[in-house]
């Protein structure tokens, strides 16, 4: 999901990669965590470059069992491989709005990526002058990227990929590093531990 596209009031779930099946079905690319929920749906909305979404019906959609981060797709008016054919490459949208609600310390990735990264100094100062200030003020770091999480089953904590001035920085997605998330700022503020930068940039 890209932040342009929730910026217009629309979510990407899924990308249509090719058809799947000779009934029209079609096999997606997913970009949810929640794909269960797209079973309920009777209508979805679909978009090709940067046409507006259309709405179309849906009559089936399931998870690949053996390929769980792919979706089969069935829309009313595709019956065959050729009509499907024609979906390849289309974004799978559905309205901001009805997007999931997290609980509160919980980010949608697309909510992450993008964000300005600030690094505040390890122990608050008194400032004494205008030129302190400065220099205690916030650091830029760079802007989120990416997001990495553990692999299935596996203990640890998600990994903000932040692009800097000096490379990429991999800052542990954990609430002693970052302090402060804003999604509607686009900012988020961490106080890194010693050696960190040094140790992902290799610098």
């Amino acid at each position: 999901m890209n932040s342009s596209t929730e910026a217009q009031g629309w979510v990407q779930v899924a990308r249509i990669t090719r058809p799947r099946g000779n009934k029209g079905e079609v096999l997606a690319e997913l970009f949810t965590d929640f794909p269960a929920r797209l079973s309920s749906r009777l209508q979805i909305f679909l978009r090709h470059a940067q046409d507006e979404p259309k709405a179309i019906g849906l009559q089936n959609f399931w998870v690949d069992r053996n390929h769980p981060e792919h979706g089969i797709f069935h829309f009313e008016g595709y019956s065959s491989i050729d009509a499907a054919e024609k979906l390849r490459g289309f974004e799978v949208l559905i309205p901001l709005a009805d997007r999931v609600k997290l609980p509160a310390g919980k980010y949608f990735v697309s909510d992450l990526i993008g964000c300005s990264v600030f690094e505040n100094p390890a122990v608050e100062t008194k400032l004494s002058s205008p030129a302190c200030a400065i220099k205690e003020a916030p650091r830029v770091v760079g802007t989120v990227c990416d997001v990495f999480f553990p692999g299935e089953g596996a203990a640890g904590t998600p990994l903000l990929q932040v692009q800097t001035a000096k490379g990429e920085l991999l800052v542990p997605l954990a609430e002693d590093i970052c302090r402060s998330i804003d999604v509607a700022a686009r900012r988020i503020d961490v106080t890194l531990p010693e050696g960190l930068s040094e140790l992902n940039t290799g610098k």
